[in-house]
């Protein structure tokens, strides 16, 4: 009875502490956004050793005693390091936090936390009552998030640069884990691939590649920097797709469809790298940010899911693929190669 007791005490103990958690999520997504914005990690990583607040302080120009709480709040989350009284360094998560690294999530993380893509999120519960009405779309007089994008070229910039860095780092964990998956391949389509970050990427892992095209939506595309290798096409991905040896994308029935039309029969594939929603109880460690992008894509789209393994099975059957293959990478995301 004492430790049936003993243990209910606890779990009701956690109970107070985790409700607090959700009450005030919000605020350590604030917090880090703040830290990128005011380039905290940035001013850190410049002077390649620790820094003192006050030195701090003065490289960014900000109030010492609000910078001291931030700092204090970040230190306590294992962010950045305290290595002595007010004096502060690095940390590998700190670094994640910075502008120009090739493994940042800084874009990301401003992107998901601007108003526009906030505003959704609490308007989730019509999402649900309505099994369909978007959330985004209610948030912005009707206009759903691409249609959104499109017309506001701030919040577009914001949009392309996040995406970009998302797949940047499924890029990463993919060239990381299994490049062989693009052996041979000597022409390739990345279909809505923003800024072309991606297929710059590729081509760099892969010097064998000789054609990769950037396909996105025309105005996406018309403001994408020129990079080494890539050629940027605009059109209609619900329409068609360039024709390439290998098509990479981000999925959907119809556009799947297209891009099995514009591969070889014989020796082509689609790549597509997406999450894949572990239905067991395995130790995946990546499960709960899954389920996070998950909520995310239910606020955001009309369709838009993260799906099973059964519910990929599904989407290549009715696109009309024969086989596939799925790999798991140290990513939230895998790889499936999808052939015709």
């Amino acid at each position: 009875m004492n430790k049936g007791k003993t243990y209910q005490d606890e779990e009701e103990a956690q109970a107070q502490i985790d409700i607090w958690r959700f009450a005030l999520g919000f605020t350590e997504m604030a917090v880090v956004k703040c830290a990128i914005e005011l380039g905290i990690a940035d001013v850190l990583e410049t002077h390649k050793a620790p820094v003192t607040l006050t030195d701090l302080s003065f490289s960014l120009g900000c109030s010492l005693s609000a910078l001291y709480r931030i700092m204090r709040f970040l230190t306590h989350r294992r962010i950045f390091k305290e290595i002595a009284t007010e004096t502060y360094d690095q940390t590998s998560l700190s670094r994640l936090l910075l502008r120009n690294n090739e493994k940042s999530m800084a874009d990301l993380i401003l992107l998901e936390s601007s108003p526009v893509m906030l505003d959704p999120l609490i308007r989730l519960r019509g999402r649900v009552l309505s099994d369909g009405s978007p959330a985004f779309d209610a948030s912005h007089r009707g206009d759903d998030i691409w249609r959104y994008t499109e017309k506001n070229p701030g919040h577009g910039k914001l949009f392309d640069d996040g995406m970009a860095c998302d797949a940047k780092v499924g890029v990463s964990s993919m060239i990381e884990g299994c490049l062989e998956v693009f052996n041979g391949i000597k022409s390739m389509v990345d279909v809505g691939g923003g800024n072309g970050a991606t297929m710059e990427k590729l081509i760099e892992a892969c010097p064998w590649i000789c054609r990769g095209i950037n396909f996105d939506l025309p105005h996406v595309v018309a403001v994408a920097p020129e990079r080494p290798g890539v050629e940027h096409v605009g059109g209609d991905m619900f329409k068609s797709v360039p024709r390439a040896d290998v098509v990479f994308l981000k999925e959907c029935i119809q556009i799947l469809k297209n891009c099995k039309q514009a591969i070889p029969k014989e020796t082509g594939k689609v790549i597509i790298v997406e999450a894949v929603v572990d239905e067991g109880d395995s130790e995946d460690k990546f499960k709960d940010i899954v389920l996070l992008l998950d909520m995310v894509i239910m606020a955001h789209t009309t369709n838009g899911k993260e799906r099973t393994s059964k519910e990929w099975a599904y989407v290549l059957n009715e696109a009309g693929f024969s086989h596939y293959t799925v790999r798991r990478i140290h990513s939230t995301q895998s790889v499936i190669e999808a052939y015709p």
